[in-house]
């Protein structure tokens, strides 16, 4: 207010201690405020802009690096004739002898424990046989009554033909005797018979070996009750294989059946003998399919002088098997869609093309197929099967794909 307009209202301004700036200064000194509350804010707002388009680029960048596929590629390669089926088998004795008894008795002592080598003929065990014993000295002594009833038969015939020349006794009475006599040979040798069958029968008290070899298996101890056969206790007393030959027994599946030759040299091998392999021969097979499993039973002959290879063992066998196929590609490129076996191959231009092929063998890790593909093409290995036509796809080396596949996590 003007200083007339105070005093005329009545109000007294002293104005002798006020020291106001003009108004001017006041203006100027405001406006410098604004502008530099503006730049700062405009900086503000100018490093926000910034920052958000290189975030967003930043991102698009890193989207579509996220968006590539990087796959692994693998070449057809030509079906060589070299190719090995491997099968498992286990290995068998050239001749695996059980020996059961066939007398009835007691253990009386064993001569051979396992792991022995023993020759044909020689003595395993021997068998205490009261009962048998017995029989056969009944049989002796029945053999001995038939022996003299047999020499009475024969003395009374010859008399009654002396007798009938002199017309001293019927016929009749003749040919009674004769018969007696004939009756009385034929018991004897009844009685020869079984004298034989006994004393056959008592050999069997010593168990033998029945061909060179070793022995792999002893269920007897002294003492033991065993009787005739496969009765009684319904084990073996021994068993003894011959191991400088083996056999090994294969079942090969249909679809390789016809390859499989007589004579044909077969690669044996068995994980506890690291690079060692054994050359086997097939001598034998069914000649038919097993109905059951379609597959052929084939016999391998395994020479084995050393006995590094042991019977019973678990073994691998690789027969040489010719391609059935024009080119051979890994298994794990396939892809299995509704039209069939598929692999995706990769063209020029880094695309993903399906393709259908026909399996004509599976060969462990390899697939060998007929057509589909040719030398030239890029296969995916370990395809996604979210894979379509068209797809943009980048070729990468192992550990740029590793790479890729660490940045998408």
């Amino acid at each position: 207010m003007e200083e007339k307009h105070h005093s005329s209202v009545g109000i007294h301004v002293d104005q002798s201690g006020l020291d106001l700036p003009p108004r001017a200064t006041v203006w100027r000194r405001a406006r410098i405020v604004l502008l530099v509350v503006g730049v700062l804010l405009a900086a503000g707002a100018a490093r926000t802009v910034v920052t958000n388009v290189v975030n967003r680029n930043r991102l698009d960048a890193i989207t579509t690096q996220n968006a590539r596929q990087y796959v692994l590629v693998a070449r057809p390669s030509p079906a060589t004739s070299d190719g090995a089926l491997t099968l498992p088998g286990t290995l068998r004795g050239f001749v695996e002898a059980p020996l059961y008894a066939r007398a009835s008795g007691y253990v009386l002592r064993w001569q051979a424990d396992i792991g022995a080598h023993v020759r044909q003929g020689q003595l395993l065990a021997e068998l205490d046989t009261p009962e048998l014993n017995q029989e056969l000295a009944q049989a002796n002594a029945q053999r001995q009554q038939a022996q003299a009833a047999l020499a009475l038969a024969k003395t009374s015939f010859e008399r009654a033909q002396q007798l009938r020349q002199r017309d001293a006794v019927s016929q009749q009475e003749l040919d009674d005797r004769q018969g007696a006599f004939n009756q009385g040979t034929a018991n004897l040798a009844a009685a020869d018979a079984n004298v034989r069958r006994l004393t056959e029968l008592k050999s069997f008290q010593r168990v033998v070996a029945p061909i060179d070899g070793i022995v792999t298996q002893r269920n007897i101890d002294v003492g033991d009750l065993v009787n005739a056969g496969n009765g009684g206790t319904g084990r073996s007393l021994f068993t003894v294989v011959q191991a400088d030959r083996l056999r090994l027994y294969v079942q090969v599946p249909q679809a390789y059946a016809q390859q499989v030759r007589t004579g044909q040299h077969v690669s044996v091998t068995q994980a506890e003998l690291p690079g060692q392999r054994f050359d086997g021969t097939i001598t034998r097979t069914a000649e038919a399919i097993d109905v059951a499993t379609r597959s052929l039973q084939i016999e391998i002959t395994l020479p084995n002088p050393d006995g590094r290879l042991l019977p019973g063992a678990y073994v691998q066998a690789a027969l040489s098997i010719a391609p059935a196929g024009r080119l051979s590609i890994p298994a794990n490129t396939l892809l299995f869609r509704a039209e069939g076996p598929t692999v995706a191959t990769v063209d020029a231009h880094g695309q993903i093309r399906l393709r259908p092929v026909s399996i004509a063998r599976t060969v462990g890790q390899t697939l060998e197929i007929d057509g589909g593909v040719t030398p030239d093409d890029r296969l995916v290995v370990n395809p996604s099967d979210a894979l379509a036509n068209g797809d943009q796809v980048v070729v990468a080396a192992p550990k740029a794909a590793s790479a890729a596949a660490g940045a998408k996590t």
